[in-house]
């Protein structure tokens, strides 16, 4: 250990070996004495988001899980999906896109020093550790009576469905779609459009998780399980106007059905035929992988629309610092109302590696979320 080294803490690390095997690990890294513009936080809350599920397991089969010494936890990677993991092939990956802790350590400025004892929220990956080295700049100092439970999943979700709305406006549209609606996202996105007067068209996949919308005051909620939901969709989009929405499905036909049920919402009110379809814009952005397979279109909704994707990190690179800025403010101060996160259980770092937990983590389930406390269970 260097001079002005902290000590050591324990990493997780993602592994993907060119003999198509997974393996998960916990490393003892060094924790350096922060620079001037730095802070150590001691990480206590971590959520498993989507995106951090992609980076942990990659494409392995997680039906072939299992324990190994070390700890470690060992999955074998389908042949077929290999290709695709060629980028990151034995090299361990740091993961945990954001979370919250106590600042244990700070450099010299001023503004580092203020923070020094304080529970902050942060983002820029690597949060499943004990302790992570973060710029005084990019943390967010949680309000009074915060946790590090309600603060760890203050950036990805809160500023995901802010950003939608804010892309909605933008781009000149005046309702929003939304798919795998009852999600932890779903219900903040839900929450922000009541509040903002938005017009929202939530779609979920039982009556179970419609119920846990209605219960917050989701006025159009449409299964795609019924055998009414191209008519139920079509209805709601002419109710709404809607004609932006946000997949957080990816594969399958459902993109396509909404661009199909938009056209259809639109046409009701055309007052003459056109085979080119009418001229408003509708538009599908996919920001989630829930199925990997293909998305599958009809073409049967004219000539004016779009099917793209749809990220976090370059949304604000696009917006600027400023408005950044602006919505990390509005979590901020309505982080236990709107912004509020609900979770299924909270793990340590070693849970992480038990496969009969990972199985469970890794279901995806709309309402199942799951909170890594690297500070559980580890001294």
């Amino acid at each position: 250990m260097a001079d002005g080294d902290l000590g050591f803490g324990l990493q997780l690390h993602s592994l993907i070996k060119a003999n198509g095997e997974l393996e998960l690990s916990l490393a003892r890294v060094v924790v350096p004495e922060p620079a001037a513009d730095e802070v150590v936080v001691r990480m206590e809350a971590s959520p498993i988001n989507p995106s951090d599920l992609g980076l942990l397991l990659g494409a392995a089969d997680m039906t072939t899980a299992r324990a190994a010494d070390g700890p470690r936890l060992i999955a074998s990677v389908p042949q077929a999906h290999m290709r695709a993991m060629a980028g990151r092939l034995n090299q361990p990956m740091t993961v945990g896109n954001e979370g919250a802790g106590t600042v244990v350590a700070a450099g010299s400025d001023s503004a580092s020093q203020a923070l020094l004892g304080k529970l902050v929220a942060g983002i820029g990956g690597a949060m499943y550790a004990q302790y992570r080295t973060l710029k005084a700049a990019d943390v967010l100092p949680l309000p009074s009576g915060a946790s590090a439970a309600d603060g760890a999943s203050c950036f990805v979700n809160p500023l995901t469905a802010l950003g939608m709305v804010e892309t909605m406006r933008r781009e000149g549209h005046s309702g929003l779609v939304h798919t795998a609606a009852a999600s932890n996202l779903g219900q903040m996105l839900n929450k922000i459009c009541l509040k903002d007067g938005v017009a929202l068209v939530n779609i979920v996949r039982s009556r179970e998780q419609a119920h846990i919308l209605t219960e917050i005051g989701a006025t159009h909620v449409v299964n795609s399980t019924a055998e009414s939901f191209l008519d139920d969709l079509t209805q709601a989009l002419a109710d709404t106007g809607a004609t932006l929405a946000f997949d957080a499905i990816g594969g399958g036909k459902l993109a396509g059905q909404i661009l199909g049920a938009m056209e259809a919402a639109i046409s009701r009110r055309a007052t003459a035929y056109s085979r080119y379809g009418s001229s408003v814009h509708k538009q599908v952005y996919i920001y989630g992988g829930l199925d990997t397979g293909p998305s599958v279109l009809a073409r049967n909704y004219g000539m004016a629309w779009g099917l793209g994707g749809w990220l976090l990190t370059p949304f604000l690179m696009k917006i600027g610092a400023a408005e950044a800025q602006r919505l990390r403010a509005r979590v901020a101060a309505e982080l236990k109302t709107t912004f509020a996160s609900h979770y299924t259980a909270e793990i340590s770092l070693a849970d992480v590696l038990d496969p009969a937990i990972a199985g469970a983590y890794n279901r995806r389930a709309t309402a199942e979320k799951y909170l890594v406390n690297p500070s559980k269970g580890l001294t």
